[in-house]
Parts: structure tokens; sequence; C-alpha cells
């Protein structure tokens, strides 16, 4: 098994180590692993077991991940190893997420030859995803120097929860972050994820303050973080927080894992989560998860005209001049082809 030292971790007496990558901040004996699985302490050195080691690869649409406001049209070379920090009860990668490295077939890809597939297979992007990016992030970090000096920019799709020294170091390197913000909720990341909310509402600040591309997806899960309080409460906090132009999307759940007991959310759940974001002054506000709902596309906060037309993962039309409304000349907040 392949493996590097981690980056992000203190050495303590008698062999033991603290990893200081998560929030979790795991104390960990000697040939023992930290929570995620893919770490493991030898002699008081730790090291990460997943580098080079994808378990997943594929080309994806940037609007898969999704990142709406991200070199939209665009592909990214999207990848995953075994592993995460939290245990969502509603996670759809689960057999990758929540299993260790010697338990799912692993390719090997250094990065380097991540990024020259990225390049021939002609993607804008690498996007880290589909477990959990902090687990493996010696292993983006590299992949995203990689990329760069080809040109190819990386996204990260993660859960936001990394403590802030690693976070801002990974800023400097990525030029786009998806935060899968999973309620507002503090009882809700307690119960429902084994995680916490604090930490995770420190990142998007954090993200948004290092300048890098930021889009939050919530999953909208019937009976557990529905509200209309908890929609308004996410608003206002972003509004406060972030500003206006950040956008959300509020997608639909499809019952898997260990939430099969729940319904998929009613579209009419979603719409009410939209309205009270319109209302709170939020200028991009999605619905995900329901192909061809008129909120998939992206709107002029000025004129309302349609300035990127979507139908689930396919751009349809684009009305963008530089980065700006093609009928108003309003700037689009985003990353844009030049």
């Amino acid at each position: 098994m392949s493996r590097r030292e981690a980056q992000f971790y203190e050495k303590l007496p008698n062999k033991k180590i603290r990893c200081t990558l998560c929030p979790r901040g795991c104390v960990i004996d000697d040939r023992e692993r930290g929570y995620c699985g893919v770490r493991e302490n030898r002699d008081g050195t730790y090291y990460t077991l997943v580098h080079s080691r994808p378990c997943s690869v594929h080309i994806d649409p940037v609007e898969k991940k999704p990142l709406f406001h991200f070199y939209p049209g665009t592909l990214a070379f999207s990848l995953a190893t075994a592993g995460c920090n939290v245990n969502c009860k509603f996670c759809q990668n689960w057999e990758i997420s929540q299993v260790r490295p010697e338990q799912v077939r692993n390719a090997e890809l250094s990065p380097d030859q991540v990024a020259t597939l990225a390049r021939d297979n002609r993607c804008a992007s690498i996007a880290y995803t589909y477990s959990e990016p902090v687990v493996f992030y010696e292993y983006v970090y590299d992949t995203a120097l990689a990329g760069n000096a080809l040109g190819i920019k990386s996204v990260v799709i993660t859960n936001g929860y990394i403590q802030q020294e690693p976070l801002k170091k990974l800023c400097a390197h990525v030029e786009g972050i998806k935060v899968d913000l999973k309620a507002f909720s503090d009882k809700f990341y307690r119960e429902v994820v084994n995680g916490e909310l604090k930490p995770v509402l420190e990142s998007i600040v954090t993200i948004h303050r290092q300048r890098t591309w930021l889009e939050i997806v919530y999953l909208v899960i019937p009976t557990l973080n529905d509200s209309d309080q908890e929609f308004r409460g996410l608003c206002q906090w972003m509004r406060r927080e972030l500003g206006v132009e950040v956008p959300v999307h509020f997608t639909s759940f499809h019952p898997q894992y260990l939430l099969k007991n729940l319904p998929p959310t009613p579209l009419a759940t979603l719409e009410r989560a939209k309205r009270i974001a319109d209302a709170e002054g939020l200028n991009y506000v999605y619905i995900g998860n329901v192909p061809g709902h008129p909120a998939e596309s992206t709107y002029c906060p000025r004129c309302k005209e349609v300035v990127i037309q979507r139908t689930g993962f396919m751009i349809e039309r684009m009305n963008l001049k530089k980065g700006s409304c093609a009928k108003c000349g309003t700037a689009i907040a985003g990353r844009w082809k030049s």
C-alpha cells in the first residue's frame, strides 16, 4: 500500500499523534487510524494511505458538481479516494466514503498523471468529489499544483469540515469550492451527520474571504431540515456573512443509505425554500435534482433576463458577454471563460 506523510499533525509522547486536519482532532495511538480510516500512525509518524490511489475516476460536466457559475459548459476530470470524516445517514456515495482503502478497488494515478489526463481529455478543471476531499488532502494539494502547471483549474466538492490552516493553504491553489451545507442546525449535524455545524460555517466564511469561488448546496430532507425557520436562518446568515452573490442550491433528497424511511423532497418544499431565499435578497438561488425546472437557470439579478439556460446538466443557451448580462450589462458573479 502506498503511503505518504500527512501534512497536518502533531507528535505526542509515546508515539501518539494528534491530527490537525479536521475539527475532530483525532488522537491516535501507534498502528491505529483516525476516524476517516485512511490515515495511520506508524511509529509516531502519521501517513495518508490514499495518495495517488483514487477509487473513482470520471469525466463530468462541471454542472454535475453542481457548480453553476464556474466555467459553465466545461468538463471536470473528477476523482475520489476512499474515506470521509463524517457519516451522513443520507450519503449517496457511502460505498466509497464509509470504507477503508483496502475495501475498494483503487487505481494508481499520480498528480502529474491526473493533470495530463485532464488536459488530454479537454477538461477545464480537476474536481475532487464523490467522497470527501478533506481526507485525501495531500493528494488534492499536489494534484492542484500539477494541474495549475498545465493551466487546469481545480475545484473541491466538500463538506467543509476542515481546520482553518489547511483550508487557507488549499484556497491558495484551487479556484473553486462547493460546500455541502447539510443543515443550518447543530442538532442535525450531531444526530444525522456525526459532525458539527460551527466549523463548517467558519470554513464557508474563510473560503469567501480568501476569494476562492464559492457555491453552497443544501440538500433538503423532509422533516429533518426543511422548516421555514431553518431556510430563513440560513439565508439571513448568508446575506450577513457572505453578501448576496454566493449561489445556493436547494436540492431534492432521494432515499438511500440509512435514510430509506423518508420520502423524496416534494417540489413544493424546494420552491418554498427558493421563495424564502429570494425574499431575503440572495441573487442566485437554484433548485437542484429537478431537471427542466426554471430554477435550474441563471437570471440577471437586475433585468431578470435568463443569462444561462440549463436543463439538467446541459447548457441550452448563454446570454453572457464577458461575464455580464448581454441585455443590460450587469456583472454576473462567477468565473467565466474569456
